[in-house]
């Protein structure tokens, strides 16, 4: 049984669709890069897998279930943007909040929750950032920080919208890096990508869509010339900016 299961999905915000009939599956252990060109459909596909898309019609489960039966085993980090960085919080605050899903209302974290909270830290090197308000770091620190918390929440399923865009190099490669750890460790990871370039090195499996499904696959398989031009259409300098 698939992991993730999309069946007949279609999405619309103020009567302009956004998704139409999407029939997807995703197997556990994979990293899924997301492509398409802008207003593609490619966050509404995350959200609705989240179950934040109100009106939609088909079908979407996570392990045969609803999302709210499994909602601790999936975790979201959106694109920044959508972030309150005036937020008042340390970035051991945000990390922190991986954990939520696993305590009750009002229960504090205990020493295991910390251990795994300084892990995470540690994981992504901003371990030294801790006690850093989160509003006063560079957008590759905030990055990184978000996606500690990810890590700390220990989900089985992870869905990145865009986690490469605004962050220098050092923090792409080890984004990538943790990324490569925990599909090797069995995780499902779901990531909105626009760098057509990296995408061979970054995902083993590729979703290609401009509002209705294009192609999906095997990235060797399916990252293709004539693929890409049936996404992009006339957008032929992402093509040639992908050696294609």
């Amino acid at each position: 049984m698939a992991l993730i299961k999309i069946s007949d999905l279609s999405v619309a915000y103020d009567r302009k669709r956004v998704l139409s009939n999407i029939f997807l599956e995703f197997e556990a252990g994979r990293r899924y890069g997301i492509l398409g060109p802008n207003g593609s459909g490619k966050s509404t596909l995350l959200k609705s897998i989240l179950g934040l898309i109100d009106d939609y019609n088909g079908s979407v489960t996570v392990r045969g279930e609803d999302i709210s039966a499994v909602r601790k085993q999936v975790v979201y980090v959106p694109q920044r943007s959508e972030i309150d960085f005036t937020f008042p919080a340390t970035v051991e605050d945000v990390v922190s909040m991986g954990r939520y899903p696993h305590k009750r209302v009002f229960q504090r974290l205990n020493d295991k929750d910390r251990k795994i909270v300084t892990e995470a830290l540690r994981e992504l090197a901003i371990e030294d950032l801790r006690n850093r308000p989160i509003g006063e770091l560079s957008g590759g620190q905030q990055q990184r920080a978000f996606l500690a918390r990810a890590l700390a929440q220990e989900a089985e399923i992870l869905l990145l919208d865009e986690p490469f865009v605004g962050v220098d190099i050092p923090t792409e490669e080890k984004i990538i890096e943790v990324l490569r750890k925990l599909s090797a460790a069995g995780k499902t990871l779901l990531v909105v990508h626009h760098d057509l370039q990296a995408v061979p090195d970054y995902f083993d499996h590729v979703v290609l869509l401009n509002q209705r499904l294009v192609a999906a696959g095997p990235t060797e398989e399916t990252f293709t010339k004539e693929n890409l031009a049936a996404a992009f259409g006339g957008q032929l300098a992402l093509l040639q900016q992908a050696g294609l």
